[in-house]
């Protein structure tokens, strides 16, 4: 990974955590009468009463801990339906594949799914991908999984959906949480929080390392001598301090930075990513609610493509830097009654440049070089009210899109760095309107019954505007003339709690997503990213959660028929399935805690046969693997943690490009040590 930080980002925030200590701990003016009891959450405001009127899945912490892989889109995955581009994990694949979406809305690397941490949106700037391997599941209290579109905050982008992670507490920490484990291929993961309270606040200090020489993803058949195995050495490590700013008022922060470097496939089949993000939070649960953010990500990537004949070089991508920054701010004024409105704007802004030089895959000389970005932006206004009537809620929002597409460029030289072609691409703007409404209804006895409809918008990122990519011997064109995707969608369903400790869910959906970008083969090895008409989605989606004793099983089950509608250049695509999605995924975990600190888990998953390309013609069969997690307790604070991948070795097809195999994770065996000090 070649070098890039940009420290600078951090020294604002990281110097107001004296500040936060300092403000938490100063004593009450005694003459402002009886102290009010301050309590600091480090979360958002409460949800909002129809926030149930939505296809909702809660994932705690408990169960974000049980990922045999210790990989946050493994824990995810317990939502059905939750998918990547590839089949890969972030450990085995190229990060600009991990775009993820839900209800079979792929086809694209990018995401089609918001992902907010912490109410701050995670996905890379250019490209659109999601840094999962910066995200570690022992750091999260919990993922909210909201599939259908959004129109409040963040709501450009939501198309299928919207995944809320929020950070633990120190309560949920303990002061120190450390843990340590190697697998039976001499592969290491430590990760290490220390949460201390400081004051009526905390702050939490996080440090993750995972590194190995990886597995081989290439069927043995097919090995020759430059295959290497999927080497990774991925780091991340995070600041967060929360403190009090008044009775009813706290203020976030938040630093985080990582980097992760893999090789794939062939020896010097290199790619990297890194970032330093930083936030600030700023929360009001007072009679006038509010919730104002800000924030700044400087992300960078790099990757070298090697000939799948020659095994050489033929493309070094050797910088991606971009800048993310943006914002919200919300309001929650006390309108009385039985409403809950929600009055706010957001922004963000995305600027950055792919940097690369091409290689003749024979000579290995430098052919060209070329410089490629622009710079995509959105401000949203958005409204949103909920109205309860009895047992009956009924919920309406809308917001109000200014895009931008500006600043895009392709400029290109020959190797001694004479300018040989300069392309500038005319600017765009416009507004869009998005809208949802819902209801729903309590009808006693456990038994809820909701329905939602929905519109939506995403921008094309950079990366599907401006970068030409290739995995040899396959290229994919950009193409600076996208336009916006645009969802429209309704739902309807039920969520059943005959007894406390058993719940049903059920939705029946359809989402068409117009002007759907998909990458559409124009020629032999030649595909580019183009519009299609649409993508329509139908399916069902079932889940469960039964608690008996000190047995839970959890279970859900995703059922989807997604179609691609379309004409002209690309009706060769009307009626085919969309590339990387599977009619239906299920999950299920049965886990049992005998005693404190004690967990015995196992999931069972099956995701069914997807094609790799637009037209089908190659197969990535169905896949079903079991996976197992059992902790421990031993003398004190230390607990003995094992954890299977894959126990049954199942044969997992990620990629097929006329029967050039990947293969994902083998069978794993995990072991190590876990210390709490609360």
């Amino acid at each position: 990974m070649r070098p890039f930080a940009r420290p600078a980002l951090a020294l604002p925030l990281a110097a107001l955590l004296p500040t936060i200590a300092q403000a938490q701990e100063a004593p009450a003016d005694a003459s402002q009468g009886p102290a009010q009891a301050i309590v600091v959450t480090g979360r958002g405001l409460i949800d909002a009463p129809a926030t149930a009127a939505y296809d909702v899945q809660q994932i705690d912490r408990d169960k974000l801990l049980l990922a045999a892989s210790g990989r946050i889109e493994d824990a995810l995955s317990s939502a059905a339906g939750f998918q990547q581009f590839r089949r890969s994990d972030s450990r085995s694949s190229n990060p600009s594949s991990q775009g993820v979406t839900l209800r079979a809305l792929g086809g694209n690397a990018t995401s089609r799914t918001l992902v907010l941490l912490d109410g701050v949106p995670m996905a890379d700037p250019f490209f659109g991908y999601i840094p999962l391997s910066a995200i570690a599941p022992e750091r999260l209290a919990s993922a909210r999984v909201t599939r259908g579109g959004g129109a409040g905050a963040f709501g450009a982008g939501a198309v299928a959906g919207t995944i809320e992670l929020s950070s633990a507490d120190a309560d949920q920490l303990g002061l120190v949480s450390a843990s340590a484990l190697a697998n039976d291929r001499g592969e290491t993961e430590t990760s290490g929080t220390f949460a201390p309270k400081l004051g009526q606040g905390f702050a939490v200090v996080s440090g993750r390392w995972d590194r190995g020489q990886g597995f081989w993803t290439t069927p043995v058949t097919q090995r020759v001598p430059a295959s290497v195995r999927a080497r990774y050495d991925s780091w991340s490590a995070g600041i967060r301090g929360v403190a009090p700013i008044g009775a009813k008022t706290e203020l976030q922060v938040r630093l985080l930075a990582f980097e992760d470097n893999r090789t794939l496939r062939f020896a010097g089949a290199d790619t990297g990513s890194s970032g330093q993000d930083a936030s600030l939070r700023l929360i009001g649960r007072g009679r006038w609610q509010f919730d104002v953010l800000t924030y700044v990500q400087a992300r960078d990537f790099n990757n070298i493509a090697i000939s799948s004949t020659s095994y050489r070089k033929t493309l070094d991508q050797r910088r991606t830097p971009t800048t993310g920054w943006g914002g919200k701010a919300e309001l929650r004024p006390p309108v009385g009654g039985a409403h809950v409105l929600r009055l706010g704007t957001d922004w963000r802004v995305a600027s950055g440049e792919g940097i690369e030089d091409a290689y003749n895959a024979t000579t290995g000389a430098v052919t060209a070089r070329r410089r490629a970005g622009g710079r995509n932006s959105d401000v949203g206004l958005f409204a949103e009210d909920d109205w309860t009537l009895g047992p009956v809620i009924l919920t309406a929002g809308a917001r109000a899109d200014r895009w931008t597409i500006a600043d895009g460029h392709l400029v290109t030289s020959n190797a001694a760095g004479v300018v040989t072609g300069a392309s500038t691409y005319a600017d765009r703007a416009g507004w869009t309107g998005s809208f949802r409404g819902g209801a729903v209804i309590h009808a006693g006895h456990g038994l809820a019954l909701r329905a939602a409809a929905y519109t939506g918008l995403r921008q094309p990122t950079l990366n599907e505007l401006y970068r030409t990519f290739t995995v040899f011997p396959i290229v994919t064109q950009a193409n600076p003339g996208l336009r916006n995707e645009r969802l429209v969608g309704y739902q309807a369903g039920f969520d059943f709690n005959p007894l406390p400790a058993v719940t049903f869910t059920f939705t029946a959906f359809q989402d068409r997503v117009e002007h759907a970008i998909a990458n559409v083969t124009v020629a032999a090895n030649t595909r580019q990213r183009q519009n299609v008409d649409a993508i329509r989605a139908r399916g069902l989606e079932l889940g469960t959660s039964i608690r008996l004793g000190k047995v839970t099983f959890d279970g859900s089950l995703a059922l989807t028929d997604a179609r691609v509608e379309a004409s002209g250049a690309a009706f060769a695509l009307n009626g085919l399935r969309p590339a990387q999605t599977p009619k239906i995924a299920a999950s299920g975990t049965l886990s049992w805690q005998p005693a404190p600190r004690w967990t015995l888990a196992m999931t069972l998953r099956h995701v069914g046969a997807q094609y790799e390309d637009d037209l089908q013609t190659d197969t990535l069969k169905a896949a079903t693997t079991l996976d197992a997690y059992v902790r421990v307790p031993l003398a004190g604070p230390f607990s003995l943690i094992l954890r299977g991948e894959n126990l049954t070795d199942a044969e997992i097809v990620t990629r097929n490009a006329a029967g050039s195999i990947d293969l994902g994770t083998p069978r794993t065996v995990w072991a190590g040590l876990r210390v709490d000090i609360r």
